[in-house]
């Protein structure tokens, strides 16, 4: 009887009672419908599924790509970059169904690409604040004091560096956000690195 619980769901929106939606993922279907009609109300709309790994790991990968979102902005990079940046985000999370038995269309569903978006556009974003503050020249502990939350993607973003490199995955913007955290790495530097590496197919 355990279930994990996650999609685009500020807290901050659903006690104000506006309409969201989440996925709540269970390998005991039973016990996963019996949350479902516990947590839904007219307001918050529930889905099951039994795909506990792609659950957690949308949950986890967008809170990175939303560092570097929010990097986009205090940057002033504009629409177009930030838009590429969660775009191609989005396929480096992708990337991990070759070493995780999960399903492509979670990925692609509440929590993934509807949790990424929210994170990576949303000021309620404690990630996205924290890309903000950086790209502004805040240190990381600066920029941590400053959001007065925890920004899971910090610590996702050292274990997955670990998985990347263990793996051999091609995850450049979760590398340069691994860089710019705890190498010290310019920013603007970084965005030049993923602008200028070798061409290649969009997939």
């Amino acid at each position: 009887n355990i279930a994990v619980i996650s999609g685009p769901n500020h807290a901050e929106e659903v006690i104000h009672g506006m309409a969201s939606a989440t996925v709540i993922a269970s390998s005991n279907t039973n016990y996963a419908k019996e949350l479902q009609s516990l947590f839904s109300s007219d307001n918050f709309r529930a889905y099951t599924s039994d795909d506990i790994i792609g659950v957690q790991i949308g949950g986890a990968v967008k809170n990175i790509i939303a560092i570097a979102s929010g990097l986009c902005v205090g940057l002033k990079l504009g629409d177009n970059t930030q838009a590429a940046l969660v775009s191609r985000g989005m396929n480096e999370i992708l990337n991990l169904t070759t070493i995780y038995n999960l399903n492509t269309k979670t990925l692609y569903g509440l929590s993934g690409l509807g949790d990424l978006i929210a994170t990576c556009y949303s000021p309620y974003s404690r990630n996205r604040q924290l890309g903000v503050l950086i790209g502004k020249g805040y240190s990381l502990k600066d920029a941590k004091d400053e959001v007065k939350m925890i920004s899971e993607g910090i610590n996702a973003c050292k274990i997955l560096k670990n998985i990347s490199d263990k793996h051999n995955l091609d995850m450049p913007i979760c590398t340069q956000v691994y860089k710019i955290l705890f190498e010290k790495s310019d920013p603007g530097d970084s965005l030049n690195h993923l602008m200028t590496r070798n061409l290649k197919d969009e997939n």
